[in-house]
């Protein structure tokens, strides 16, 4: 079986300008079927796994809450803007729809 997890985060190294807009960048290893494509060697369906949602959290709040499915590409990739406010962790989770839940997360500086 495929390694699924280890999710990575990353956004910028250097400290940014409070109020500042900064690219976040994500990355997860997920094997994203559909449940449409079938094994060459037994002609079986195989079964669906992906991942169903992504949250991020900064400064204590939700800043982006998105709903996935099947169509997205395996091991999938992942950026979204947001408006630096303070210093401190951005978290991403990720969840499957096999009961799968991965998070990483990456501290942000504010200068």
């Amino acid at each position: 079986m495929a390694v699924i997890g280890k999710p990575k985060v990353r956004g910028p190294r250097q400290a940014v300008a409070k109020g500042s807009v900064v690219t976040m960048k994500t990355l997860i290893k997920h094997p994203m079927e559909s449940g449409l494509r079938k094994d060459s060697t037994t002609g079986q369906t195989i079964p669906a796994h992906f991942i169903e949602s992504v949250m991020v959290e900064y400064g204590g709040k939700t800043v982006v809450n998105a709903t996935w499915t099947g169509a997205i590409s395996k091991n999938p990739y992942f950026s979204f803007s947001i408006r630096a406010a303070d210093s401190g962790p951005v978290k991403v989770t990720w969840k499957d729809n096999k009961g799968g839940e991965f998070s990483a997360k990456a501290n942000l500086k504010v200068s």
